[in-house]
């Protein structure tokens, strides 16, 4: 059995008049969900930072990456494995940390739709500490399948290590500790609107449902949810810097991986500060504006990082991406926009059918490419066409 054999199930089906649900390529899926989400929230899902020329250099980069193919390999067998934080994992990818996960459902429970289509896929789920559902909760939709749960270090040195132990006690696998988010860059669709979901109280369970956040608290946030927003106003965001590596890991004993790192000095760091894995990104260009496409910053961190293990998201739309990723050295990929479009669409069903289709098209992808495996990709490595054509 092979990701690949969805394709066959998706023919077949056609035999008997039957047509997929659901998309199969980003285009199509963006512009079905496009017409499933309200106005506001559809902003901050599609917007980025600034004129989002980054955003969308995430995304176009990856047509000056390409892959040779290789003939003569039989490749009726293919291995997606990989080995992660000790896990042994059936593919490359996980469903990156999106903080308005909970809204995409019209139930507004879409954090509980991901980690079921986690649990259908086996494709692990990292969670946000944006949530409209606790992490206790999350954690047990998720199933047997590996959660990953995602910080944003507040202020309140006490919430920060309770909400790091509620993941570690629930079950979580590794923390994720986001660094380029201690405030939010300029983001002109939500500005226009006027509309930033926390203010309203928004994803905010993971917080309400805290004892530490509920103990600073007046009145619980269900008798004054203003009062409570204004809390996490005041709270969220602290400023990181190297000197607090020692505090995490006094606090967990979850593997720690940093997110957002894009320099390959960055990356020698996080490698002397003995950091269990390293995430290349750029928040998919909803941070910073003007920025260099991730995709073509992945290399040097991975060249930087030596043995320690480069996560990576931003721009990833397909299988094709997938793999290109994974050619230039990343250890696991994060899907973001294309699972929670999924989500609107069709919760926890739409979301786990996004995740086959991209882990179909990446089997597929290697075996007419002739790679029976991610170390025979890793080993072929990238071809850049800018430099091809210069040539």
């Amino acid at each position: 059995m092979h990701y690949g054999d969805f394709q066959n199930e998706i023919y077949l089906g056609g035999l008997s008049g039957t047509l997929p649900k659901y998309p199969v390529d980003f285009a199509t899926l963006e512009a079905r969900a496009q017409q499933a989400i309200a106005p506001d929230l559809l902003n901050y899902v599609q917007g980025g930072c600034g004129d989002e020329h980054t955003q969308r250099s995430n995304v176009e980069a990856f047509h000056h990456w390409g892959m040779v193919p290789r003939m003569l390999v039989d490749c009726t067998v293919r291995d997606l494995s990989i080995r992660l934080f000790g896990l042994d994992l059936p593919s490359p990818i996980f469903m990156a940390p999106i903080g308005l996960n909970g809204e995409m459902t019209q139930d507004r429970k879409g954090d509980i739709a991901a980690a079921k289509a986690s649990a259908s896929t086996g494709v692990p789920f990292c969670a946000s500490t944006l949530s409209n559902t606790p992490i206790e909760d999350v954690s047990q939709a998720s199933g047997q399948t590996p959660l990953f749960f995602q910080l944003y270090t507040p202020k309140d040195e006490e919430l920060a290590r309770s909400l790091i132990s509620r993941a570690e006690k629930s079950g979580s696998k590794a923390l994720v500790i986001t660094l380029d988010t201690w405030l939010t860059g300029w983001r002109p669709r939500d500005l226009n609107s006027a509309n930033f979901p926390q203010l309203r109280g928004k994803v905010l369970e993971n917080y309400f449902s805290d004892p530490v956040f509920r103990s600073r608290l007046d009145r619980p946030p269900e008798d004054d949810l203003a009062g409570a927003v204004r809390q996490w106003r005041a709270i969220f965001g602290k400023v990181l810097t190297w000197d607090d590596i020692a505090w995490f890991r006094e606090a967990t004993q979850m593997p720690i991986v940093l997110k957002g790192i894009c320099h390959p000095e960055d990356a020698r760091r996080c490698v002397d500060h003995g950091i269990d894995a390293i995430y290349c990104s750029n928040h998919g260009g909803r941070q910073a504006n003007g920025g260099i496409a991730a995709i073509d910053m992945l290399p040097a961190v991975v060249e930087a990082a030596g043995d320690t293990p480069v996560l990576f998201d931003s721009g990833i739309r397909s299988g094709s991406d997938v793999i290109k990723a994974i050619a230039a050295g990343a250890a696991a990929i994060g899907i973001g926009r294309p699972y929670s479009y999924g989500l609107a669409l069709g919760g926890a069903e739409g979301a786990a059918h996004v995740l086959r289709s991209i882990l179909a098209e990446a089997d597929l992808l290697l075996a007419v490419n002739g790679y029976p495996d991610l170390a025979s990709v890793r080993k072929a490595g990238l071809k850049d066409l800018r430099c091809s054509i210069r040539q």
